[in-house]
């Protein structure tokens, strides 16, 4: 899991999906990953974009997981962050979803769906983590960006929000503003 999120940095999920099979069976074990030849790497993930300093990153992180920490992704943020490639998000995303801790991701669809819906009003994903963290309970932490993020891929749209769509219309702040620049480009 530590590999494809790091992978999926820039890059969809359908894609990382493709690229981890071929991936992981030429290097099973972060032991295997560490000796991987960087070039061998670099060809093996080209497709998923950044692939140079992904390539660089799973070499560093796995060789960090086989002399720091016996071969193991670690279980605590601060361990995590140690990793090369890994950042408060990566972090979260092994925390909530390998480990079930309580731990909120924040990527762009998070960030800007927590903001449209009152949610969050902060700019930086640290920020916003903390303010989700204080209005959604602890024990949906884990869930709650995979429901921001499908929200935001489906309905949510970066710059066309499908608000008469949305279930959640009537408790959205901004839905009165993209629903009124809305007609009034249908009456224009």
């Amino acid at each position: 899991m530590l590999i494809a999120v790091i992978l999926s940095a820039q890059c969809t999920d359908a894609r990382v999906n493709l690229t981890t099979p071929a991936l992981f069976a030429a290097y099973p074990t972060p032991q295997a990953m560490a000796a991987a030849p960087l070039r061998t790497l670099e060809r093996l993930i080209r497709s998923c974009g950044f692939f140079r300093m992904k390539s660089k990153n799973i070499k560093a992180a796995s060789r960090a997981l086989v002399e720091r920490f016996n071969g193991r992704v670690p279980r605590t943020m601060e361990e995590l962050l140690q990793l090369p490639g890994v950042g408060r998000k990566t972090a979260n995303v092994i925390l909530a979803t390998a480990y079930d801790q309580g731990a909120i991701a924040v990527d762009t669809h998070v960030l800007r769906v927590a903001s449209r819906l009152g949610l969050a009003r902060a700019r930086t994903p640290a920020k916003v983590e903390q303010q989700l963290s204080r209005v959604v309970p602890q024990a949906q932490w884990g869930q709650v960006a995979h429901w921001l993020i499908f929200h935001g891929r489906q309905i949510c749209h970066a710059r066309k929000p499908e608000c008469l769509r949305c279930v959640v219309v009537d408790l959205c702040p901004s839905a009165k503003r993209f629903l009124r620049v809305t007609s009034g480009r249908t009456k224009g």
